[in-house]
């Protein structure tokens, strides 16, 4: 079993620990992924790089190569989204972890895809917590999901801006 190599590149002393190379078998076996914690900066410069997007986004997730990939995970925007996916910080970082590997499975965002992270997170949230398990509950019984809640995030309006844009 290729296990899951984890790198964290911030000011941050500790990342949550889960059963990621477990995960990882279960959805993408024998695959090596690496997995990185950045601070906003480095997630930034990232996304531009590799996606011309100037955000700072919450997970980036590539393949490198037919059986390598690499997850990047910004902990401080993870910080600061979990309550609006409601999930603690440490359940959403499972969360983004899940949906890095199913990207680099070659998954889009849909239905299919949100079901099968909501039965991975269900299955992997360790010791049922009861705060995690309540987040977990909140998100399988929340009506605005992943896709919709961004779905225009980038697209622009017919007067040229983005829509929620309130210049």
């Amino acid at each position: 079993m290729q296990s899951v190599s984890i790198t964290n590149i911030t000011r941050r002393g500790r990342v949550p620990r889960f059963t990621y190379t477990v995960i990882k078998e279960r959805v993408l076996p024998g695959w090596e992924i690496s997995l990185v914690f950045v601070d906003p900066a480095q997630a930034r410069a990232l996304n531009k790089r590799m996606r011309g997007k100037t955000y700072v986004p919450n997970v980036l997730s590539y393949a490198l190569d037919k059986r390598s990939g690499e997850i990047v995970i910004c902990l401080t925007e993870a910080k600061k989204q979990a309550a609006s996916y409601f999930m603690d910080e440490r359940t959403f970082i499972l969360y983004l972890f899940i949906h890095g590997i199913l990207h680099i499975k070659g998954w889009a965002h849909g239905a299919r895809m949100e079901a099968c992270e909501r039965n991975l997170l269900a299955k992997f949230l360790p010791n049922r917590q009861a705060g995690a398990e309540k987040s977990v509950r909140a998100y399988l019984t929340n009506e605005t999901t992943h896709s919709n809640r961004h779905r225009h995030r980038d697209v622009p309006s017919k007067n040229g801006r983005h829509r929620g844009s309130h210049r």
